[in-house]
């Protein structure tokens, strides 16, 4: 009886345990899903990491207050003050035939720098002269004849005014006589007519003699005029003639002789330029954004890579080339060994000092009165936060800081662009 009543427990069927295992591997499978998806969130709303720059190859600045010299700075080069540079043209038509010197080599006013030669100038200037030898012979000849005419003259007006002289004191002579009783009146009327008519002559001779003169010296102030027009001339040949010898003019040194052997030139071909080599200037080319508060009188320097010269801006140039704008400084400093015509320098120009502001040094990349973002400092100086600063007015090596900035804080200056996309670096 017992054996038949035992059942085998295992054998019996049980629905509700599957039933059960499957409901829990969906809510296990639900809460795995659940925890990959917010996991993803999770990590997809991380930051990424701040990126690492070596501090060693940052260049950074303190922010300061106190006064800052706004300055700009140009490229340039030295060149001649044009007053003490000359520029030798040609005057006629030449064949070259000899070069005397070479650039470079010094110069005194009368060295002849290079010969050239002209059949037609040198035939010119020898008939100019005989030309004028002609004119002065025809003077001379002219004056010789007009002071003959003129003798003869004198020499009639004196006849006239001795007889003149005769007759008057003959007639009173006559009148004495008459008054007397002694002679009768027609004696003394003939006297006195003959008294009256030389007295006429002589008024006419007078004059005829005074016009004579003046013609005199109207023929011979033509004739003078013509001998000065001759001796012009000549001049000007011999001095075209003379200019075939090339020569320096000036004490300095020869630094252009575009001339060769054989070559013909044209008037107002240059042939040579010759400078004074201490009396320089600077010609410097400003961005034209700078330039603009550049004004004459402006102090400035010069360096020359072989020392510093002061001076103070002379022109500026109106137009704008090439984004640049040309501004001349003249040298008021000793100039130092080497300094020659085209030198390259390096200037800088004070524009005005700012009292009391707050700057910094001057950022790779941010033009004056914009936005700029750079990047802070940490306290720590382990890291640094973008920041927006408001910049003023700028200088070759410092800019006015408006607004985003405080004295004391710390910036980097260095090209940044490689991190434009974070707002974060990590200084290591």
């Amino acid at each position: 009886m017992g054996g038949l009543l035992y059942i085998r427990v295992m054998d019996i069927a049980r629905p509700e345990f599957k039933k059960q295992k499957r409901r829990r591997q969906a809510i296990l499978l639900s809460i795995a899903v659940v925890l990959v998806v917010a996991v993803s969130v999770g990590i997809s709303r991380l930051k990424p990491a701040a990126p690492e720059v070596e501090r060693g190859t940052v260049w950074t600045d303190t922010v300061k207050r106190g006064p800052m010299l706004r300055q700009v700075r140009g490229l340039g080069t030295l060149i001649p003050s044009q007053e003490f540079t000359r520029q030798i043209p040609a005057e006629t038509e030449a064949t070259v035939i000899r070069i005397r010197m070479l650039p470079g080599s010094l110069v005194k006013a009368d060295t002849v720098l290079a010969e050239m030669t002209n059949p037609a100038t040198e035939q010119a200037a020898v008939d100019a002269q005989l030309q004028l030898k002609e004119a002065e012979a025809e003077y001379q000849a002219l004056e010789v004849k007009l002071d003959s005419d003129l003798m003869d003259q004198k020499a009639s007006a004196a006849t006239v005014q001795a007889d003149h002289s005769q007759a008057a004191l003959q007639a009173e002579t006559d009148k004495a006589l008459y008054d007397l009783g002694v002679i009768s009146g027609l004696t003394y009327k003939t006297s006195k007519s003959k008294a009256d008519e030389l007295t006429t002559r002589n008024d006419l001779e007078n004059q005829r003699l005074t016009i004579a003169e003046k013609a005199i010296a109207a023929q011979l102030q033509e004739q003078k005029a013509k001998v000065d027009q001759m001796r012009t001339m000549a001049q000007l040949k011999q001095q075209q003639l003379d200019d075939l010898k090339v020569r320096a003019g000036i004490d300095g040194v020869l630094v252009d002789l575009p001339l060769e052997v054989g070559q013909h030139v044209t008037p107002g071909t240059m042939l040579a330029k010759v400078v004074q080599p201490n009396h320089l200037i600077a010609e410097l080319k400003i961005a034209e954004t700078q330039a603009r508060d550049v004004q004459i009188g402006q102090p400035a320097s010069i360096d020359t890579h072989n020392g510093v010269v002061a001076g103070s801006v002379m022109r500026v140039d109106p137009a704008v080339q090439n984004g640049t704008v040309t501004v001349d400084v003249k040298l008021t400093g000793d100039l130092p060994k080497g300094a020659r015509p085209d030198l390259s320098v390096d200037g800088t120009v004070d524009l005005e000092r700012l009292d009391n502001v707050l700057y910094v040094g001057r950022p790779a990349f941010g033009q004056e009165d914009s936005t700029i973002s750079l990047f802070k400092l940490d306290p720590d100086g382990k890291g640094a936060v973008r920041v927006p600063v408001k910049v003023g007015r700028a200088s070759v090596n410092a800019i006015q800081v408006i607004e985003g900035l405080k004295e004391g804080d710390t910036v980097i200056l260095s090209d940044m662009s490689r991190w434009d996309n974070t707002d974060r670096i990590r200084l290591d």
